[in-house]
């Protein structure tokens, strides 16, 4: 009996470890399944996410292969368009404008004694028709030739002692797609002289030209030939770098009816902004003139023949500077100066031949304007304007039986003691972009006495135009 509970309690003694041993195989073979089962979900997931992966990234292609297919075809189409506009529509359709420009003029001198000592006036220099005229009208049409060229057509009518002459102001073609930034304008335009000469006189703050643009351009400067320019790859600063060759048929050159390149001008214009409300301008030119027998009014109470006839060279230099800045409430400011020097050496025919002398002038001309924006439609302008001559004149033949101090006056070009300047104030109101009235008062002194003139000018523009220049 003894014997067999030994036994019993010995089987129960070693039945322990081996339950134990069972219970633990189970677990771990459980665990192992259950790894063994995470790494079949894992492969699964991982594999389900490469599928979206590849069928997003099919999906990417397929669409920028369309985008590039779309673009190439809005390209096909926009070239097409374009070829047909410029083709067809700009060809039978150019952008065609009017402007129309006159008033009513007063002066308390006699206009036609208008002249500078030391400067006879030629080209279209002068007072405007005393009393109520038509002083200009201009016709332009301008279009897209093809997708290389640009054109522009201005007919010009002006009132000349009453009388209306047609006369063609510009008629010139641009480059359109020259790389490097490069430009060429050839044919009948203003030349880039200075920083008022480019702009029509409808786009001018006052009603009439500064006195040194009378004095040293005629009034305003054009001549067939060809400009060249460059404009410099910056990212703030505008740099311009051009040169013209001109025929030299227009004052201050004159009598080159059969040359080419009797006028060079080389200029350079650099500007940017200043803040988000300013910007400014800078630039400067230089005029060589090979002169053949240019013709001048002389002094108004000069005498005989068509006036002295001036021959050799003419060099003249320009500076300028344009600031324009934003103010509150729809007002602005800008303000703009040139200052001309220029040098001049040869001989002067008078009195139908019979005086004959040396002529070496020195002369210089500058104005100073300001104009001020205080309302959406009003403006409000200041301008002084001043020139002087210092002229060595040695006479070489003068068979008139005149003093040769009274043929150097009468012809215009003695400098006196007198250096011309004059004021001038201005209001203009201007309802639309295509109209404005403007009313001038200027006490010229330019003649030694004072001058008072009074301007009521219109403007007025019919149909589409352009935008003007800087």
């Amino acid at each position: 009996m003894r014997k067999t509970l030994l036994n019993i309690a010995m089987a129960a003694v070693l039945s322990v470890p081996a339950a134990a041993h069972s219970a633990d195989s189970a677990a771990i073979a459980e665990l192992k399944q259950m790894i063994v089962e995470m790494k079949q979900q894992h492969e699964q997931q991982i594999q389900a996410l490469e599928e979206r992966v590849g069928q997003a990234e099919e999906r990417a292609a397929t669409a920028e292969e369309m985008a590039e297919n779309n673009e190439s075809t809005v390209a096909v189409v926009e070239e097409q368009i374009q070829a047909q506009s410029q083709t067809s529509d700009n060809s039978f359709n150019p952008a065609i404008s009017v402007v129309l420009q006159g008033g009513v003029a007063s002066y308390s001198k006699d206009p036609e004694e208008f002249h500078f000592e030391g400067m006879p006036l030629g080209g279209e220099a002068g007072l405007h028709d005393e009393g109520l005229a038509l002083w200009e009208a201009e016709l332009i049409a301008s279009a897209s030739i093809d997708n290389l060229f640009y054109g522009q057509l201005t007919i010009g009518l002006h009132t000349e002692d009453g009388d209306i002459e047609v006369d063609v102001e510009e008629a010139f073609v641009d480059t359109l797609s020259l790389p490097g930034g490069f430009g060429l304008r050839f044919g009948r335009f203003f030349s880039a002289l200075g920083y008022l000469n480019e702009h029509h006189t409808h786009a001018w703050d006052f009603a009439d030209a500064p006195l040194a643009y009378q004095a040293f351009l005629g009034k305003q400067y054009r001549d067939d030939g060809i400009r060249a320019t460059w404009v410099a790859p910056t990212d703030n600063l505008l740099v311009e770098i051009g040169a013209e060759v001109l025929r030299g048929d227009s004052y201050p050159g004159g009598g080159n009816d059969n040359n080419f390149g009797a006028v060079h001008n080389l200029f350079m214009h650099i500007g940017g902004d200043v803040g988000e409300d300013s910007s400014w301008q800078l630039g400067i030119s230089r005029m060589d003139v090979d002169v053949v027998e240019r013709s001048s009014g002389g002094h108004a109470h000069g005498h005989g023949g068509d006036g002295p006839v001036f021959s050799g060279d003419s060099d003249l230099t320009v500076l300028d500077a344009v600031w324009k800045t934003a103010l509150a409430g729809e007002r602005a400011l800008i303000l703009q100066g040139e200052y001309f020097m220029r040098d001049e050496n040869g001989q002067v025919t008078a009195e139908d031949g019979d005086a004959v002398f040396n002529y070496d002038g020195e002369q210089e001309g500058w104005y100073l304007q300001g104009i001020f924006q205080f309302d959406r439609r009003w403006r409000a302008g200041l301008r002084y304007d001043r020139l002087e001559a210092d002229n060595d004149l040695v006479m070489l033949s003068n068979t008139t039986g005149e003093a040769d101090d009274d043929i150097f006056e009468e012809t215009g070009f003695l400098s006196g003691n007198n250096d011309p300047h004059r004021w001038s104030a201005m209001l203009d109101w201007t309802p639309s972009e295509f109209s404005r009235l403007r009313l001038q008062y200027a006490k010229d002194e330019s003649r030694g006495e004072t001058d008072h003139q009074v301007f009521l000018q219109y403007i007025m523009t019919l149909g589409a135009h352009g935008a003007h220049q800087y």
